[in-house]
Parts: structure tokens; sequence; C-alpha cells
């Protein structure tokens, strides 16, 4: 049953909301700003409306992948599952696998794992970003928080650990706002695209 929630998991997580909800009004989200698949790009098309429903949609698929897996095969299944949902995000196999940066699927999974973990990720991503107005800080912020919640509040190696690899990973994919951060480049919240 790993498996097979490893698989359902994957492609949870890489269906592109971003992508499709910016295809109804005529966009194709990967034209705009960075050309990411995700909230912060879409937010930069001037639409506020579709961006809250892209993070609330990807954090949804990392919730929905924890839970299935779950059901289908106890807590290292739901940990597998989520991991897959967070890799489909990044890497979905339908775009090549150029995907988003994972901030919204981390937090739905760490949300999924560990609810009160997961607020204090989510406050640390909201705080994080208004402190700085740079989406990037926020995510990444968010991210680290992740697996030190979950570990501080439950004492869940399995799921610290596992949390720890993908905020790993999603630093990796923050490699490009790094560097624009420290250029002092970085588009702040808010900026329309160019």
């Amino acid at each position: 049953m790993d498996w097979i929630a490893t698989a359902l998991g994957y492609v949870l997580g890489s269906i592109p909301f971003g992508l499709l909800l910016t295809r109804l009004i005529g966009i194709d989200i990967r034209q705009v700003g960075s050309g990411n698949i995700g909230t912060t790009n879409v937010l930069r098309t001037g639409n506020k409306g579709l961006a809250a429903a892209t993070l609330l949609l990807d954090a949804g698929k990392g919730a929905a992948a924890v839970a299935v897996g779950r059901e289908l095969g106890g807590e290292m299944a739901a940990i597998m599952a989520g991991v897959a949902a967070f890799v489909g995000h990044c890497f979905p196999v339908w775009l090549r696998f150029r995907g988003g940066k994972g901030v919204a699927t981390i937090l739905g999974i760490t949300l999924a794992a560990a609810p009160l973990a997961g607020a204090i990720a989510l406050a640390t991503w909201l705080g994080g970003a208004l402190a700085t107005r740079y989406s990037s800080v926020g995510g990444m912020l968010a991210a680290l928080a992740c697996p030190v919640a979950v570990w501080f509040l439950t004492g869940d190696l399995g799921w610290a650990a596992h949390l720890a690899a993908l905020a790993a990973l999603l630093i990796v994919q923050h490699r490009d706002n790094l560097s624009r951060l420290a250029a002092g480049t970085e588009s702040k919240i808010g900026q329309k695209a160019k």
C-alpha cells in the first residue's frame, strides 16, 4: 500500500493548479514574471483571487496526499504520499519536470501531519513575508519551521526527518531567489510582472 500511496501522492502533487487557473483568464503563467506556476507568480498577474485559489489548492493537494496515504496504509504511507506530492509539485511529469517551488504544498503536508506544527509554519510564512515583503523569504523560513515544529510538538522523528529533507529541497528550488536577494533585485510582494 505504501507504493500505491506514493504514486497517488505524486499524481495529486503534480496537478499544476496555478497553470490551470490562469489559463481560465487566458494567461500562460509560465510566460509571466519568473515563469513559476506557484502562488507568488500567479499574484504577479494582478489577480488576487486566482493567487489565493492557487495557494489553497496547492496546500490542499499536499494535505490530501497525506490523508489518502494515512487511509491506505498508516503513517509511513502518509509520509511517503506527502513526500511524493511535494516532488510531484516541484517536478510534474506533465510539465517536463518544471513545476513550482513547493511552499504551499509543504505547508499543506505539515498541516495534515501535525495541525499545530502546520499552523506555526503558516504563521512563520506570513510573519516572514510581511516583515520583509519578500515571499521567498517567508516561504523558506516556513519550510525550515515545518520539521522543527513537528519535532518539538510531536517528537515524531519520521515526519521531522522527511520534512527536513523537503525543506532542503525547497531551499535548493529557491536558489535563483537567493541570488536575487543577495543582489538586491528580488521582487517584493504585490509587484506586478513587467
